[in-house]
């Protein structure tokens, strides 16, 4: 296992939705629909002209705010299977890693969405010890505006 792998992490989360699967996955495929589910003091925004469609290969780049400080995000879809998953993964950001992979079950009555992140910190083991609680602390609060969001809007 290298250096880098050790100070990877991994967030998980999920919820079912009682929505098909196919308008589940619909909603997260419109780059739109990114920025209803993203926390507002975050100010992000797309800044890819005209966001292509989501599909394998896809590049999207966005501006955020984290703690006040602009950043500049481009993520790629790397791997896109209709209905069942897709893989956004950082590009340039500001993570030393990013891995998204959002899965969509169906379940009886709906649909299960199942976020898996393994992120990794810049400045390897002093990033991961300095900031890592802290870093923690703020995707669990991201993704927990985004349940909220996902849950209100996809009701």
């Amino acid at each position: 296992m290298s250096e880098d792998s050790r100070n990877d992490r991994v967030f998980e989360t999920e919820q079912s939705i009682a929505r098909e699967r196919s308008q589940v996955f619909d909603f997260f495929s419109d780059p739109k629909n990114l920025e209803i589910i993203t926390p507002p003091w975050l100010r992000f925004q797309i800044v890819t002209p005209s966001p292509p469609a989501v599909e394998r290969g896809a590049e999207l780049t966005y501006r955020i705010r984290v703690h006040g400080i602009p950043m500049k995000w481009r993520s790629v879809i790397a791997e896109w299977e209709p209905e069942v998953c897709f893989v956004d993964v950082q590009v340039q950001g500001p993570y030393a890693k990013w891995h998204h992979t959002h899965t969509f079950q169906e379940i009886p009555g709906g649909t299960r969405i199942v976020d898996r992140v393994i992120y990794r910190l810049p400045l390897g083991t002093l990033g991961r010890i300095v900031a890592g609680p802290f870093v923690d602390h703020d995707i669990a609060k991201i993704f927990r505006f985004r349940r909220e969001q996902i849950a209100e809007i996809l009701a």
